[in-house]
């Protein structure tokens, strides 16, 4: 049974491009590069068949993974969802409570986390520790340097 993981449109929109470009695109390459490869002669000492091969694997195993994963994809509908505490594609601030500073995250499924954007996976040690909370609850979150309590200041949708 494959695991059910919650997207944005736009997440989804990507992860079903992201598929069809590998199929569409990247296969045919594979294959074009493993016929070159294979009408070089032997086989049995051609590394570059060997490589052609490899890289063919790798690219089915993506295409395998992806497609499992677009069959555990929901979307949601981010205007339904409650804000009075946090779940999958909140957007939360929250506030250190030992240096007071301040981080603004949005928790996503594993595959749309981009920190830069400030999206964190929800299968995230800092995602686990704030899923469930409400305004003014303490998360404590386990990270490798040990133990940090973040304060709940605001939960919104969107964005």
């Amino acid at each position: 049974m494959s695991n059910v993981s919650y997207y944005t449109a736009e997440g989804l929109k990507k992860l079903r491009e992201e598929l069809n470009h590998l199929k569409d695109v990247e296969r045919p390459k594979a294959s074009q590069a493993i016929a070159e490869a294979r009408d070089k002669g032997d086989l049995s000492e051609n590394a570059e068949y060997d490589a052609a091969k490899e890289a063919q694997g790798l690219l089915e195993m993506r295409i395998s993974k992806l497609e499992e994963t677009l069959a555990g994809a929901r979307l949601i509908d981010e205007s339904q969802l409650d804000t009075s505490k946090v779940l999958v594609h909140s957007t939360v601030t929250i506030k250190n409570t030992a240096n007071n500073a301040k981080m603004t995250y949005k928790l996503v499924a594993q595959s749309e986390a981009d920190l830069k954007s400030g999206k964190i996976s929800v299968d995230s040690p800092i995602g686990k520790g704030l899923l469930g909370k409400k305004v003014g609850e303490i998360a404590e979150v386990q990270v490798p340097n040990g133990a940090v309590k973040f304060e709940i200041i605001e939960i919104t949708r969107g964005a």
